[in-house]
Order: structure tokens, then sequence, then C-alpha cells
């Protein structure tokens, strides 16, 4: 993991602010979702970005029934 540097205050409603240059390099913008996960002691955040829920790919995901799959797994799951 690579330091910032950057000092953040949590405010009286448990938020945090993340500057502008971080979300300009992270291409993060406003109402954009962030998953968090936790490790340890350690709060990761991460864009979220729609996986695929058998394979976790990323690209061309549709959705079925409220669960994303992606264009293989659709393929894979008609052959069966």
């Amino acid at each position: 993991m690579k330091s910032t540097g950057i000092v953040r205050k949590v405010d009286e409603l448990g938020r945090v602010v993340l500057p502008i240059e971080l979300r300009r390099t992270l291409d993060i913008a406003e109402k954009d979702a962030l998953e968090i996960y936790v490790d340890g002691a350690t709060i990761i955040l991460r864009k979220y970005e729609p996986a695929c829920i058998f394979c976790d790919n990323a690209k061309d995901i549709k959705v079925y029934k409220g669960k994303n799959i992606c264009p293989d797994c659709l393929k894979e799951l008609k052959q069966e």
C-alpha cells in the first residue's frame, strides 16, 4: 500500500472528505459508489464497479433478476 501523505478528520456524522486531487487521479466523480473493505485494522475504499457474480469479470455486464452476469457466464448457463 502506498501512502499519499493526506490526513483527514472524521466529522461528527462519520464522514471523510476525499481531496479533489485524489478523486481526479482515481476517476471518482460525485455520486460514484465506493465499496468498503476491512482488513484487520485497515479500511480500504474502492470504486464500485459491478462485476459478474460467477467470475468477477466487469466487462459488458448484464443484469438478470437483480444479479450481474457477464456474457461468457450467461452463455455457459444457457448451455446447461
